[in-house]
């Protein structure tokens, strides 16, 4: 069932659903919430709270985004992860919750690493799929620049159609061909969302130096077939201090948990079943 909370006066939607532990879902961009659905349905035991990013599915983009902060694009709003953070702690006081565990794919893992600077008492563990703590370089800086020329121009569907083709692993394009169409369908991302997504993303600090920070549990899954966050960059995460639990599905792409979602709740269940998550 759909839900609805208040974040700095905008309207954002979520699902709340299950029992058990709380674990707080982030998705990647430009998809929406539906993304952690097949992997969902094979997780029992926990209380699945599945949030819409900030301009994503059901969720208000908001009209005071700040500008000025993407230098190569001055004119262009930023969705920071500092905003998708203070979002997802908006949710916990709205859920009356102390803390959660909480799962970013993407830009959602981006997310999750800020919430830890931001909140680390909010958080009884972290999972990371096919989420690199690395920064931008000046390429992909260049190349989000070139995206927000690019969506401003002629909108957003050769970037969306280019983004299903080549972060679907080649794994799950052989066995499931609809998957990039099925996929496509979903980014339904605004053209003044997907701007304000990327100036956002080409503002993501370094946030290696946070590992050496959490304390709690840390669950990493690196997709061999993800052109967009490299093995060797999520093994950074197992110099966490709280314990890293690393798991490499050589046939998967950036979108892991759609194209393998009984596997990844196979591996994300016992993960959360071990007492100190």
């Amino acid at each position: 069932m759909n839900a609805w909370y208040q974040s700095n006066g905008d309207t954002l939607g979520y699902r709340d659903a299950g029992t058990g532990i709380p674990v707080v879902f982030l998705h990647p961009t430009p998809l929406d919430r539906d993304y952690w659905r097949p992997m969902i349905e094979g997780l029992g035991g926990v209380r699945a709270i599945v949030a819409d990013l900030r301009g994503h599915g059901l969720s208000d983009l908001g009209h005071n985004l700040p500008l000025g902060q993407f230098a190569l694009v001055p004119n262009a709003p930023a969705l920071t992860m500092s905003q998708f953070a203070a979002d997802a702690l908006a949710l916990l006081d709205h859920l009356n919750l102390a803390d959660a565990i909480f799962v970013g794919c993407s830009v959602g893992g981006s997310v999750v690493l800020e919430l830890w600077r931001k909140a680390p008492a909010r958080m009884r563990g972290l999972a990371f799929i096919c989420s690199k703590p690395q920064p931008e370089t000046e390429a992909s800086r260049q190349k989000r620049a070139a995206n927000i020329a690019q969506v401003r121009a002629e909108g957003t569907e050769e970037l969306f159609d280019a983004m299903a083709r080549t972060l679907v692993g080649a794994t799950a394009r052989d066995r499931h061909p609809r998957m990039v169409e099925e996929l496509r369908a979903r980014m339904m991302l605004t053209p003044e969302a997907a701007v304000a997504v990327q100036a956002g993303l080409a503002l993501r600090p370094d946030s290696v130096p946070t590992i050496a920070t959490i304390d709690v549990p840390v669950f990493v899954i690196a997709g061999g077939e993800d052109p967009g966050a490299t093995t060797a960059e999520l093994q950074a995460f197992q110099a966490a201090p709280g314990g890293c639990e690393f798991h490499l599905l050589p046939d998967a792409g950036h979108f892991a948990a759609y194209e393998q979602p009984e596997k990844i709740a196979s591996l994300l269940a016992e993960w959360l079943r071990q007492p100190q998550a």
